[in-house]
């Protein structure tokens, strides 16, 4: 590239094997430093033939305005600029000896929402698991509605595109978990509650209120 990238590959806030046994290290390591980083290159790739005035701005402000993203890089942006800011969500929103069950205000919203905690989890992971091909179960915040709701995006489409803040994300592409589970998905988002960061999803929720 001409001009130097924009965006670099964020660092992951653990080790790799911070998450053994519920993501193995070596697919924390391929997902990282491969996948994430190519969506950060292509990112980066669709970006350079965008005008300075999409340049300039934010990736979460240029997925949340898509339509003003000329037409010939809009597939491109969604995809690889999903990709990007997706995973750099995903990887905060884990960490060593997490999950159980949230505290503070998302607990509250949650219980609001869906009725209870295990409901939420059971229609969380059953909507996740469910998608079919590539993509992501969300927890989301909506402006409109204010109310937490689910929502599942095909491939790397960012929930930002319609207008919903993503607090907590899941992704079942192939390659987040298939070295170690294989085509059992749900048996990967049935260990991943293990793991999730609930006061990184409650720090989400307060910014987005």
């Amino acid at each position: 590239m001409a001009s130097m990238a924009k965006y670099e590959l964020p660092q992951l806030p653990y080790a790799y094997d911070a998450l053994e046994p519920h993501i193995d290290a070596k697919t924390m390591e391929i997902h990282h430093t491969k996948h994430h980083q190519a969506y950060t290159n292509n990112m980066n790739a669709a970006l350079e033939k965008c005008s300075p005035d999409v340049q300039k701005k934010d990736i979460i402000e240029i997925l949340a305005n898509l339509s003003q993203v000329p037409d010939d890089q809009r597939g491109a942006i969604n995809f690889n600029g999903g990709g990007y800011d997706n995973h750099k969500l995903f990887w905060h929103n884990m960490k060593q000896n997490g999950g159980g069950e949230p505290g503070g205000a998302v607990a509250d919203e949650i219980k609001k929402s869906f009725g209870s905690f295990a409901t939420f989890k059971e229609q969380f992971s059953a909507k996740t698991v469910a998608i079919q091909g590539s993509g992501w179960g969300w927890l989301v915040y909506n402006p409109k509605s204010r109310n937490v709701e689910y929502k599942s995006m095909p491939n790397q489409t960012s929930p930002r595109t319609e207008g919903l803040v993503p607090l907590l994300g899941l992704d079942v592409w192939e390659h987040a978990y298939y070295l170690k589970y294989q085509n059992k998905r749900p048996d990967y988002v049935a260990s991943w509650w293990n793991v999730v960061n609930w006061e990184e999803v409650d720090k989400r929720l307060s910014k987005a209120k």
